[in-house]
């Protein structure tokens, strides 16, 4: 498993919400997402996305990000991948 930890670029609540729906479907329709959901503000505005991969590669999460309708419009600043071990 890996784990994308996605960051938006600044003021960019706009761009998110206009892909959202493309966005969730990508999720939905992968079969691949063990677990996902939006990164908060303190003011709970969405700021970014936490994305649990189920796959064994880091090609296939990077492939995966790549290939995210939030990526392909350029919402996120940066996004980190990371190997993430499922315990509880």
């Amino acid at each position: 498993m890996y784990c994308l930890i996605c960051s938006d670029k600044k003021d960019s609540l706009d761009l998110r919400m206009q892909n959202r729906e493309e966005h969730l479907k990508y999720v939905q329709d992968s079969g691949l997402v063990f677990f996902a959901g939006p990164l908060l503000s303190e003011k709970d505005v969405m700021v970014g996305s936490l994305i649990i991969l189920n796959v064994a590669k880091r090609s296939e999460a990077k492939e995966w990000s790549k290939n995210d309708p939030y990526n392909r419009a350029g919402l996120f600043k940066n996004i980190k991948i990371i190997k993430f071990k499922h315990l509880i």
